[in-house]
């Protein structure tokens, strides 16, 4: 295994500006761990040019200015720092953190709720259960530096809403697919909103605007309005180390 070499990537042509990088694996879980290995690879070595890296589950958009550079020299630097890239990079990790967020699942904090549970068939109390009780991992961070998470088990995938909503509350918890998120600014969203945490999950004035990373650990824990009130809840922090 630490001698096998990166999985190949597959780059595309997204309009005139930008390309499309993919990892063509079977294993989702490979196409994922791999997209994050690249990615921080490419950031560290951005070459000339380059605009913008927007982060996907299992995608990597590469933005660059067509006057600064060509279509053929970003994919040529794309599949160069893949191939350079040995499978043990991407496991030499920081070591994962824990989170319980705690949550307020209400109509008003959570105005996709009820539909959720009317498409899975359950009652809106047995979506915050399974909400509850599923584990979440870290999968990348998006837009905002926004926390995607794998790991949500309910009956089957839920699906993003037919019209976005144009401003959602930042701390609001959403979800889609077998996906969660938390929306650290004002903005839209297609994701069902479901609740909302207290806490200040991004923090651009600080240092370190996040205290988590791909591969930490989330649980949500439910509270009421009063319980959330009283916890003078303020920026989020980890409440253990992972083994």
């Amino acid at each position: 295994m630490a001698a096998a070499q990166f999985p190949a990537v597959t780059v595309e042509p997204f309009g005139d500006s930008a390309v499309m990088v993919t990892v063509p694996h079977p294993d989702p879980v490979i196409r994922r761990t791999a997209i994050v290995a690249f990615r921080e690879r490419f950031l560290a070595r951005r070459p000339p040019g380059v605009l913008d890296v927007v982060s996907g589950l299992e995608s990597l958009l590469v933005e660059f200015d067509p006057l600064e550079t060509a279509l053929p020299h970003v994919e040529y630097a794309v599949r160069l720092l893949a191939e350079r890239l040995p499978v043990q990079e991407q496991v030499r990790t920081r070591t994962a953190l824990r989170f319980a967020v705690p949550v307020v699942f209400d109509e008003e904090t959570g105005p996709d709720l009820a539909s959720v549970a009317g498409e899975l068939g359950v009652a809106p109390a047995e979506v915050v259960e399974a909400i509850a009780e599923s584990t979440f991992t870290i999968s990348l961070l998006g837009a905002a530096m926004a926390p995607m998470m794998d790991g949500l088990r309910v009956p089957k995938p839920v699906r993003r809403r037919a019209e976005p909503r144009t401003d959602v509350a930042p701390g609001a918890l959403m979800i889609a697919g077998t996906n969660a998120i938390i929306q650290p600014f004002p903005g839209p969203t297609g994701w069902r909103v479901v609740g909302r945490t207290p806490h200040t999950i991004v923090d651009i004035s600080r240092p370190e605007p996040v205290s988590f990373g791909t591969g930490d650990i989330v649980r949500f824990v439910p509270v009421t309005r009063d319980e959330a009130a009283a916890l003078d809840a303020g920026f989020l922090l980890p409440v253990e180390v992972s083994a």
